[in-house]
Order: structure tokens, then sequence, then C-alpha cells
């Protein structure tokens, strides 16, 4: 993979799901030029959510995270792409939707915190972390896209 070139996870959370909004997100992700390499819909128990948000762990609302996102199914993903970490948070939005800008994911879809419709990494040494937590190596994909010579 080219230096310049990164991947990032994310996940459309159980409220996203619900609502009908994969194709939404996953069309704003192709539109600006990054390269699906991985995507799976599944039931993450609360022992695999534990261990995703490790961090949050002594947070007031640890709890309530994992039991709202064990309540159904979530779309995880492995996106590709130059600046791939930084520009998916910039999509995303800010975590309260209520500070989210229109045309950012959570800003046009998002009202309550709570159910803010999408995980996405914050590093690049978090994303490595998320995606080997998510995805075995044989379910991501290596290729090159036609694409490729007309965004870089």
């Amino acid at each position: 993979m080219d230096a310049k070139v990164e991947r990032t996870f994310i996940a459309i959370k159980p409220d996203g799901v619900q609502r009908g909004i994969v194709g939404d997100i996953i069309k704003r992700f192709e539109a600006k030029g990054f390269k699906l390499v991985g995507m799976k819909m599944m039931s993450a128990s609360e022992e695999h959510l534990t261990k995703h948000y490790i961090d949050l762990k002594e947070k007031p609302f640890f709890k309530d995270l994992i039991k709202y996102m064990s309540s159904g199914p979530v779309v995880a993903m492995v996106w590709e792409g130059k600046g791939a970490v930084k520009t998916g948070r910039v999509m995303l939005g800010e975590t309260n939707p209520a500070n989210s800008l229109p045309g950012t994911i959570r800003g046009d879809f998002c009202i309550d915190v709570g159910k803010n419709i999408i995980h996405g990494s914050d590093s690049v040494e978090s994303a490595t972390k998320e995606i080997s937590l998510w995805f075995k190596d044989d379910e991501l994909v290596t290729y090159t896209s036609c694409a490729f010579s007309w965004l870089y």
C-alpha cells in the first residue's frame, strides 16, 4: 500500500442500520473517492464491544454504550484512501450531533449524542487496532480501483 494511502475502520451503529441509511453512508464514502476493502453486518457481543471501547471503560456512560451497541446489528467496514482516517472523521461530524455541521453524516442524520449512528477511527493507530479486532486478514480485499489514477 502506498505510504499516502491508509485504512480506517467505520461502523454503522444499530440506529443507523435500523433507520435504513446504510446505503446513504456508504455512498458518501464512495463519492469521496475512498475504496471499500472490507464490510460485514454482524451482531457484536458485549465482550467484543468491551474490547473495542476499552479506553472508555471508566466513563459513566460505558454500560449504556455497550447496551446500545449490542442492541442490534452493526455494519463494520474498512475504507482505504489518502488521509482516510482524518477525512473520515471530518465526514462523520462531531460526536455530539448538535455540534455537527450540515453536510456531515451526523449533522444530516442525527439529533441525539446517544444515538449518533456511526463510529470512525480517531487515529491511524486506532484504525489498525480496530480493523484487526473486527476483521481477519483474509476478510480484507486488496485490489486496484479503476478510479485510482483519476483520484491520485
